[in-house]
Order: structure tokens, then C-alpha cells, then sequence
């Protein structure tokens, strides 16, 4: 009785066992990311973009710092009372403008003594000159001794002449520095002195400071590294300077290098470069912080791809490169250089080649694709 009880729960075990088996092999799996699917079937959306040739242009960048080419603080050179100041805050002088005048009848009164001297000892020499003359056509009746003392008398009056025209261009130019001028052509800053004040030469802050903004000059740094690279460029001929602003990257001039420095700073590791600018419309300012831009070299004719393109892997750099049928295969490149948005590709890449420029970050070898046009700008990445 036991037995057949045992036998009749193996085959009832057997039966439902059968059944599910069945139910499993005759009924299809949903369709979904566990479905088993070749990985790639499904086209991924990128940006594309081409390969291209161009000549591209090589930039050093250093921060560097906007300095007046000129700055001069002008100082009276007497002692007198200021009577007028003949410029404005802010306003643009030139070369021998007048500034302020000082009051000029002191010096006019000592201009005055020292002809009035000048004269008199004229004369005084006029008529030893005279009395020479008689001794000497008097001949035999005239001593030596008369005649040797009349000539030194006229070496001494022609000496005293002498020291009186300098005293009288001493008091002339005495007179000429109560009329302060402009030394040199610029912009004058903020009045240090008002009208009416007493005003010495040993005063140390002087009237007005005028700084030449036209041309002007930024001193900038660059790596002790690239110097070598400059100075060669620099003996082939003037390599071009752009100043950029530092928030928004807007040229705001476009110059040549000046001056190298003639040491390296050994603090920072960076030598000193001064380039000069025509700043026709005042957008460099002394003071200024800016980035300039040293144009060293062109590449001719080089493979470039938008920065964005090339992707950093444990082997080296790369670019996802498209095939005719819509895939995409990992390309190794050799970079140059990246700058304004796009790299140079040295070796590894053709020109006209397809590659993915963004949405790289779901891509592996043999991918499928679905590409887009890149934006102008080049922006997006992996």
C-alpha cells in the first residue's frame, strides 16, 4: 500500500515538471535591455564633425599688466605763487602745452637787473678799449707799464661782460620755468596743486601726473620654457601681441613684442615681456590686468578636429571615428597643440575624416550611430 502511495507522487512530480518546461520553451521572452541583444544595434545619437586642413596659428599666453608708455609728474623747477592752472582734470595735452603759470615778476625784475648790469659793463668796456688805443698811438711817449695795465683792464671789463651775458640767461631761464609746459603728449591725471598756493621746487608730489596712453605698453610673463622658442621667432621677424580681456576673452588691441627681458626670475621660473599697442580707442588702461596672446609661429596646412573630439584613454589620446555604415571605431592620434577650440592632430588622422565630436561617453568600438551636425563653436564633449 505504501509503494503504490510513492509511486503515485513521482508521477504526479514528473507531470508538472513536464508542463513547465513546455510553458518555458513555447513562450518568447519580452524584449529588453536583459533580452541577450547584440550590444550596438540601437543607433546612438552624436554630434559629428569633419577633419579639416588649415594653417593654424601658434599662441604663448601670459597674464600680464597694462603700463602708461610715457608717465612723467610734473614739478616747478622755482619758488612762487601758482596764478593759474591752464588745464583741465582728464584732458588731453600734447608736447609744450601750457599748464600753469607762476608769478613771472620776480624773475622778471632779476632778468631786468642783470642787462642793466650787462650794459653798464658794456660800456665801461667800450672806453677802456678807447683808452688802449691812446696809449698805443702815443708810441714812445706812453710807459709800457701804462699800456700793459690798460690791456689787462680791458681782459677784465670783456670778463665781466661775459659773466653778465651769463647772468642774464641764467635769469631768463629762471623766468622761462614760471611757465610750466607739458613734456610730453598724453592725458593729465587729477590736479595735485590749486591756484593761489605757494609752490617750491623741492615740493615731492608735484602739480599733475600725465601718462601717454597712445601708445601703451603691457608687461606680461611668460614660462622660462618658451623662451627659446620666442627669441628664435623673435630674430625672424616682430611677432604680433593680442591683448584679451580677462573675464569674456574680447581682443581689446592688437600689438607687436617689444622687449624680452634680460633675465629670468628665478622665484617663478618666467621671464618678463613688454609689448607695445596703438590703443586707438583706449580700451587698454594703465593698471589693466589683461591676458595677451603671443603669436609665435603658423602651422601650414595641418589636420585640425574640434578640441572636444579628442578623448584621453590609458594608451594616449583618441577620437571615435565614423565608418560608412554608421559605426564607429576608436582612432589613436598624436596632438600638437590645442588652443581656440581646436586641436592640431599630428599624426593618426586624414583630412575629410567623419569623427564624433560629442556623446562620446556611450560609445565603444563598433558602436552604431546616429550623427548630427557640430555646432559652430565646436562645444560639447565626452
Amino acid at each position: 500500500m505504501r509503494s503504490r502511495t510513492a509511486l503515485a507522487f513521482v508521477l504526479v512530480a514528473l507531470l508538472a515538471a513536464g508542463g513547465l518546461g513546455w510553458h518555458f520553451v513555447r513562450v518568447p521572452a519580452k524584449a529588453g535591455p536583459g533580452s541577450g541583444q547584440a550590444p550596438g544595434s540601437q543607433a546612438i545619437p552624436v554630434t559629428a564633425g569633419v577633419a579639416k586642413t588649415d594653417d593654424v596659428p601658434l599662441y604663448r599666453t601670459g597674464l600680464g599688466t597694462v603700463q602708461a608708455f610715457n608717465t612723467v609728474t610734473v614739478k616747478v623747477r622755482v619758488d612762487g605763487q601758482l596764478n593759474t592752472v591752464a588745464f583741465t582734470e582728464g584732458q588731453d595735452v600734447k608736447t609744450d602745452d601750457v599748464l600753469a603759470q607762476i608769478d613771472p615778476r620776480p624773475f622778471q625784475a632779476a632778468l631786468d637787473q642783470a642787462k642793466a648790469t650787462q650794459v653798464k659793463d658794456e660800456a665801461q668796456l667800450g672806453n677802456a678799449r678807447l683808452d688802449l688805443t691812446r696809449f698805443v698811438d702815443l708810441g714812445e711817449f706812453a710807459t709800457k707799464q701804462s699800456v700793459d695795465t690798460q690791456r689787462a683792464l680791458v681782459r677784465q671789463l670783456e670778463a665781466t661782460v661775459q659773466a653778465d651775458s651769463a647772468a642774464v640767461e641764467n635769469a631768463q631761464v629762471q623766468l622761462d620755468y614760471t611757465t610750466i609746459k607739458a613734456p610730453l603728449s598724453g592725458r593729465t591725471g587729477l590736479r595735485l596743486v590749486d591756484p593761489g598756493n605757494i609752490v617750491h621746487a623741492t615740493d615731492p608730489n608735484g602739480l599733475v601726473v600725465i601718462t601717454q596712453l597712445q601708445p601703451i605698453s603691457v608687461i606680461f610673463t611668460l614660462p622660462q620654457d618658451e623662451l627659446q622658442e620666442v627669441i628664435k621667432q623673435t630674430a625672424a621677424g616682430g611677432l604680433k601681441a593680442f591683448a584679451t580681456a580677462r573675464t569674456n576673452g574680447q581682443v581689446l588691441g592688437e600689438g607687436v613684442l617689444a622687449l624680452v627681458d634680460n633675465q629670468i626670475d628665478p622665484n617663478t621660473g618666467t621671464v618678463r615681456l613688454k609689448a607695445t599697442f596703438p590703443n586707438d580707442d583706449y580700451a587698454l588702461w594703465p593698471g589693466q590686468f589683461v591676458n595677451v596672446r603671443l603669436q609665435v609661429r603658423t602651422l601650414q596646412q595641418v589636420v585640425t578636429v574640434p578640441s572636444p573630439a579628442v578623448q584621453r584613454g590609458p594608451d594616449g589620446m583618441y577620437v571615435y571615428v565614423i565608418k560608412p555604415d554608421s559605426t564607429v571605431a576608436m582612432q589613436a592620434v598624436t596632438v600638437a597643440d590645442m588652443m581656440d577650440g581646436n586641436a592640431v592632430v599630428q599624426d593618426g588622422l586624414a583630412a575629410g575624416t567623419a569623427i564624433v565630436v560629442s556623446g562620446q561617453y556611450r560609445l565603444q568600438q563598433g558602436s552604431r550611430v546616429q550623427a548630427g551636425v557640430a555646432a559652430a563653436d565646436n562645444s560639447g564633449g565626452g
